[in-house]
């Protein structure tokens, strides 16, 4: 009998709430009390990410701009480097009973990944950066086992992990329509290898549903379409007043 996964439409919001989003379900689903979610989003404004762990960033990231708006600062409850989220689609996995090692169910998760953007035509590879990659504070500017590029080496998804009990967080970001000059200003890099997609494939709602015809499969899955509730934004809310302010 197939496991039934809760699917939250696309949603746009600020990084403070996206992440509050993904720590509330971690959460409800390490205690048993909600099913496996699969969610996309975006954000606005346009924010940079840092991994839970990444305290030492340039000083000139806490005065960011791009078209006239102020870039968002949030820290992620997952691991990794700084990630740009402009120009792009996040994709969430928050579900339980994949392999204990760590890259093992990175592989198992990212999967469904791989087959849904080939039925597009993107054809994805995991990278293979060592140890070093921790040096460099751009999560794109380096791609571990744990991330997908494409033919031609340019990184397309990052990807990030967070535990809590046997359950686990997996995010990542789908680089559709980066700014190049945004990323290098941001980075300070001029080779910056981004991906180069069709515009075909740079659409948002093509990618979401060949994306989750692609969970359902891979997973073995039946997926329930369900907004937030009022009572869960409401508890969303609490854990974006808490999310540090960076």
């Amino acid at each position: 009998m197939s496991q039934t996964w809760r699917s939250i439409p696309l949603l746009c919001a600020d990084g403070k709430t996206q992440m509050a989003i993904d720590r509330y379900f971690l959460s409800r689903h390490a205690l048993g009390h909600h099913p496996p979610v699969l969610r996309f989003y975006t954000w606005a404004p346009p924010a940079l990410s840092l991994g839970y762990h990444q305290h030492n960033y340039p000083e000139a990231w806490q005065h960011l701009t791009w078209q006239g708006q102020a870039i968002d600062l949030v820290r992620r409850p997952t691991g990794g480097r700084a990630v740009l989220h402009q120009g792009d689609l996040t994709y969430a996995v928050i579900a339980s009973g994949f392999a204990t090692n760590r890259m093992a169910s990175y592989q198992q998760i990212c999967h469904f990944l791989i087959q849904g953007l080939a039925t597009i035509g993107i054809e994805l590879h995991y990278g293979a950066a060592g140890r070093g990659y921790i040096q460099n504070p751009n999560c794109f500017g380096t791609a571990t086992a744990a991330d997908l590029i494409m033919a031609d080496g340019s990184k397309l998804i990052g990807s990030a992990q967070a535990r809590k009990e046997k359950a686990i967080l997996q995010h990542g970001s789908l680089r559709l329509t980066p700014d190049r000059d945004l990323f290098a200003t941001v980075f300070g890099e001029t080779d910056l290898h981004l991906p180069t997609l069709s515009p075909e494939q740079q659409d948002i709602d093509l990618v979401i549903n060949a994306l989750t015809q692609a969970a359902i499969d891979g997973f073995g899955i039946d997926l329930i379409t369900q907004p937030l509730t009022v009572e869960e934004l409401q508890e969303i809310q609490k854990i974006t007043s808490s999310v540090e302010s960076l």
